[in-house]
């Protein structure tokens, strides 16, 4: 109970109960604190399949792929690993801003994923986006 002046105790009390209020703020900010980290997970770990829409290009994409033992594709030509730069360069004419998309088999080592992808921002293409197919329901 608040403590009141008043020496009638008939009289409603006029000052904000604020318990609940805080008990609610409380509740939300474990919420919030158990979700966030959730939330900052951007890439599925099954990338295979994805149920996200695709989104619409003004222009074609670079495509590079990477098969199942390992080859690097540049659209559909074969590219060596040590010219894959030089190339998408030549294609993109000289633009860092082109959007590459990086197609990798799902039996395909991560790592070797990732490390295309790297040696991509690395040589300073700022719009490299990996790719899946649709989801399917099964």
């Amino acid at each position: 109970m608040a403590f009141s002046l008043k020496k009638n105790s008939n009289e409603p009390m006029s000052e904000i109960n604020v318990t609940p209020f805080v008990d609610v703020m409380l509740v939300l900010l474990i919420v919030f604190m158990v979700t966030a980290p959730l939330l900052t997970v951007g890439v599925q770990v099954d990338l295979p399949e994805s149920s996200a829409d695709s989104l619409p290009e003004e222009q074609e994409p670079l495509t590079l792929t990477i098969n199942s033992k390992g080859e690097i594709f540049i659209q559909e030509a074969k590219v060596d690993y040590d010219n894959v730069i030089a190339k998408i360069l030549a294609v993109s004419k000289n633009r860092t801003d082109t959007r590459i998309y990086v197609r990798g088999d799902k039996t395909i080592n991560y790592g070797r994923v990732l490390e295309v992808m790297g040696m991509l921002s690395g040589s300073g293409f700022t719009k490299v986006a990996l790719i899946s197919e649709p989801y399917k329901e099964r």
